[in-house]
């Protein structure tokens, strides 16, 4: 296991630095200037001596080598949008927010996916489990930011029902986590059903009903466990999408998080913390995406890691 652990740090390592690099080019290929906003209100030597500051006077190739010496020591500069703050004092600060949301998300996405699942697979009402079908197929196709809108019209301006914006209290976390989770309840759920009926028809299930073994017995210690190590596996990305995959539903609800910032710094030609908010989500991406496949061999010892 060590091995395979140290391979995919390796992997991951490699896999964030394409990212980095991409991004750095890429966001300093987009038209405009960090401060074309200001640049009227400031003389010709003003505006040079802020290019130095913040190492925009040298070239591309300098600039990169000289940031990836610095975020390899965890500091990436001084926000350009936001005086006197560093990028990684804003990324702890905005990200408390964005990880509660994220984490309530995931939380529903998996009690609810899985109870749901468990239901549609092993009811015998047609019914039920069409409905269910139903639902998390909308639940799929349906993107957030639509479902979201919908939402705010019906609860937050006609019924008056819930809060628009914030996270305050607990109401005002009921339509951007229902927003956030929809897609992954609605894939956990169709995961957990598929793979649970998949089980109860195999031979060993059959084999453990022979001897005796209750029903319920039989569908919790045998069938349920190995059903859910597809949730297991997917679990991991759906937890980093459900922290990273916040910004358009931040931005919706008036959110202050992470998300909404790293928009708002794209949009601000924010180079520091567009580029230190990207290396935080793909760094915590591939720590996730380990971390669930690390757990799917733990439960499941058929998991080889010799590959």
């Amino acid at each position: 296991m060590f091995k395979y652990i140290l391979k995919r740090l390796g992997i991951g390592a490699l896999t964030l630095f394409i990212l980095t690099t991409i991004t750095f080019f890429g966001v300093r290929a987009m038209p405009g200037d960090p401060f074309e906003q200001d640049n009227k209100r400031m003389t010709q030597q003003q505006y040079e001596s802020l290019r130095a500051k913040y190492g925009l006077d040298k070239s591309l190739g300098e600039q990169y080598v000289i940031f990836l010496q610095n975020a390899v020591k965890g500091d990436f500069g001084e926000s350009i949008s936001k005086k006197n703050r560093q990028v990684s004092d804003i990324i702890w600060q905005e990200f408390q927010p964005t990880f509660k949301l994220g984490l309530v998300s995931f939380v529903v996405s998996i009690v609810l996916g899985v109870s749901l699942g468990i239901v549609g697979a092993l009811t015998k009402k047609k019914w039920v489990n069409s409905l269910i079908t139903l639902a998390a197929t909308f639940g799929v196709s349906m993107p957030s930011y639509m479902f979201a809108m919908a939402a705010m019209v019906l609860f937050c301006v006609n019924l008056k029902w819930l809060p628009a914006s914030g996270l305050d209290s607990p109401k005002h976390f009921i339509l951007p986590v229902a927003a956030l989770a929809l897609s992954s309840l609605s894939m956990v759920t169709r995961l957990t059903r598929s793979s649970l009926r998949d089980e109860m028809n195999k031979d060993y299930i059959t084999l453990a009903r022979s001897k005796g073994l209750s029903e319920k017995l039989v569908t919790v210690k045998h069938g349920l466990k190995n059903a859910l190590l597809p949730i297991i596996t997917y679990a991991g990305p759906m937890l980093a999408n459900s922290i990273t995959g916040s910004m358009v539903i931040e931005a919706l609800f008036s959110i202050h998080g992470l998300g909404k910032e790293f928009s708002t710094s794209i949009t601000n030609r924010d180079y520091t913390l567009v580029m230190g908010v990207t290396m935080f989500f793909g760094a915590l991406i591939i720590v996730m995406n380990l971390v669930s496949d690390i757990t799917a061999a733990i439960v499941d010892p058929r998991i080889k890691f010799d590959k």
